[in-house]
């Protein structure tokens, strides 16, 4: 039986008077995945999160999650969802497990949950020490803690490195990276850095001026920024032949760029030619990188956005 996506946005808008902060946003998080969601600064990515976690109402859209209307079902899925949004709110002068003693009162947890908790995050050493003591990173891995009290099924987290040194942004990817394997929890990943999060996401968004401009896997991020070069005795034939497969081409000269499609990589192109009788006397892929993909794709983030955060 196949699952129904954990959080499913349909064509949702969102505006704060005459400025439209999201436009439009359609995304699909399957389960058990690490959904990275990112986009510069001012993009639209909290006020996208604070809609999916019912703290907003959007102007026009549809919202699930679990398969079900957060609209009508707003209490009963949100007891399914933990998050860490901006910088945790926690009591300085109690230690790591009071801390998190608090919290279980109020959700009536039982007391098990702050010993699982605290070993989640590799807080147990320190539970007993008073929080003000805490570095920043251990800071951010309690309130990370705090949100997987009661065993969540998704995790929401809004630009959880925020403020770490190297060290702890290291310790928050790793722990990120293994939740999915080691709890079963589905993680929304909001992010400005792609960097930090592309050697944990499985899935990638990418918003800009409040619209996706990409969802897909990492690979087929990848895979659109490749283009294959090759020099061939008859460039023209070549072009004909390749554009009639529905490969996008251009051509300098004797060479080729040619941007590939699934199922029709180099080996194809390459033996399609060469079946044609047209000599290639070289093949190579070229990339941009991820980053640059990114920039490509949300433009240039030094602008001043009118994009409400």
């Amino acid at each position: 039986m196949t699952m129904a996506p954990v959080i499913n946005l349909n064509d949702v808008w969102k505006s704060y008077g005459s400025v439209l902060a999201v436009r439009g946003v359609s995304l699909t998080v399957p389960p058990q995945s690490v959904y990275a969601f990112l986009g510069p600064n001012g993009a639209g990515k909290t006020t996208t999160i604070r809609v999916l976690l019912g703290l907003q109402q959007p102007d026009s859209g549809a919202v699930h999650l679990f398969g079900s209307p957060l609209a009508t079902e707003r209490l009963s899925l949100l007891r399914r969802v933990g998050s860490l949004v901006d910088t945790p709110s926690l009591y300085t002068h109690l230690t790591g497990r009071e801390n998190l003693e608090v919290h279980r009162r109020l959700m009536g947890l039982p007391p098990s949950c702050i010993d699982e908790a605290l070993d989640g995050v590799n807080l147990s050493s320190v539970a007993d020490r008073v929080v003000r003591h805490y570095s920043h990173g251990m800071r951010q891995r309690l309130g990370m803690a705090t949100a997987l009290l009661g065993q969540p099924e998704l995790l929401v987290l809004d630009e959880p490195t925020n403020g770490l040194d190297p060290a702890g942004i290291h310790e928050m990817r790793a722990l990120v990276r293994d939740l999915p394997h080691t709890r079963g929890v589905t993680v929304f990943l909001s992010s400005h850095l792609l960097s930090e999060v592309e050697q944990v996401a499985t899935h990638v968004a990418i918003l800009s001026h409040g619209e996706i401009q990409f969802e897909g896997t990492p690979q087929q991020l990848k895979m659109r920024s490749e283009s294959i070069v090759i020099e061939v005795d008859q460039p023209e034939r070549a072009r004909v032949l390749l554009e009639s497969a529905g490969l996008a081409t251009q051509q300098e000269g004797q060479r080729l760029a040619v941007r590939p499609r699934t199922g029709f990589g180099p080996a194809e192109i390459n033996a399609m030619l060469v079946q044609a009788s047209v000599a290639v006397s070289h093949l190579a892929v070229q990339g941009a990188t991820l980053e640059d993909m990114f920039l490509q794709l949300t433009g240039d983030v030094r602008e001043t956005l009118e994009v409400a955060r």
